[in-house]
């Protein structure tokens, strides 16, 4: 019997039950799951960063801490955390994020809110360019950042990628370390945030990074507030150096209401809906990974402590 402590809202796990005993069933393991249980027996704890367990000290048995957000900023840096930590990517989460990305970078490429707002009743056959004739930057190709790169290359944009490490993604440019940040914003017409949140990261958006971008380009993030210095996105809005920006994730949320990007016509605010974690799709990844951990196998998408994700 694999003991399991369930440590996130008592609430989600009347909805994770069902499918994390469904893909246990369907793996042939007995297992015991459960929202309170004595600390040394536990074998694995499925984990989301607001869970009112804090102190993993003494988990000793503890084979490893299964998060539930994709996000680990909230516990990775957690002292008493000594097991193995994996990232939620399962497939809903990314196929999710996908659908949102790539359908407001085709709102802001075909320039379609000019028509759903129309008050005027400006009439402009102007044709848009074609996908081909868009360049588009990613700023995180993670497992995220890949999944929504491969879609909009497909689709046919001039798709390029920067992140810290190298990584190859097909029909995509990519670039990675500090010293290729301004080349792969000097060409983002469209750029989409989805790196993570680290001491790195944060505010990688400032005025100085803004500069760079081609004068009249769009925004676009679903990663992380903290990415964002919001004074710096402010003006070069207000100024009219970036024509305009969609921002799911905030420092704050809910967002203020006082904020001022609630009052700005070029600024789109979507209330963390990107994507999230799906719990027939999210119960399924937990349980491979039980699985592999039970037969000695690497557990998927652990988390590099020192790199923060």
């Amino acid at each position: 019997m694999i003991n399991i402590l369930f440590a996130a809202q008592p609430n989600q796990f009347l909805i994770y039950e069902k499918y994390l005993l469904h893909f246990f069933k369907k793996k042939n393991i007995s297992a015991s799951l459960s929202i309170k249980m004595s600390p040394e027996i536990v074998d694995y704890i499925i984990y989301a960063p607001n869970s009112i367990v804090n102190d993993l000290t003494p988990y000793t048995r503890c084979k490893a801490v299964l998060n539930l957000w994709a996000g680990v900023e909230k516990i990775v840096g957690n002292e008493t955390l000594t097991q193995p930590l994996c990232r939620m990517v399962d497939t809903g989460l990314q196929q999710g994020m996908t659908e949102w990305v790539v359908g407001h970078t085709l709102r802001y490429h075909l320039g379609m809110d000019q028509h759903i707002v129309n008050p005027d009743k400006l009439w402009s056959n102007n044709h848009p360019p074609l996908a081909q004739e868009r360049s588009i930057t990613i700023l995180g190709i993670g497992a995220l950042g890949t999944a929504c790169a491969k879609s909009l290359a497909q689709l046919g944009f001039k798709v390029t990628g920067w992140s810290k490490s190298p990584k190859k993604i097909p029909n995509v440019k990519t670039y990675h370390g500090n010293s290729k940040l301004k080349t792969v914003l000097s060409s983002a017409q469209i750029l989409i945030l989805l790196l993570p949140d680290t001491p790195d990261t944060q505010n990688i958006i400032n005025t100085e990074t803004l500069s760079h971008l081609p004068a009249g380009s769009v925004l676009i993030n679903p990663g992380r507030g903290s990415l964002i210095d919001d004074d710096a996105l402010i003006s070069a809005l207000t100024l009219g150096h970036l024509s305009a920006a969609c921002l799911d994730v905030f420092r704050t949320e809910p967002l203020p209401h006082n904020h001022p990007y609630w009052l700005m016509p070029n600024v789109t605010v979507t209330p963390h809906i990107a994507s999230g974690t799906r719990p027939n799709t999210a119960a399924e990844l937990i349980v491979e990974n039980i699985t592999r951990g039970e037969n000695g196998l690497p557990f998927l998408h652990l988390v590099d402590r020192a790199a923060g994700y």
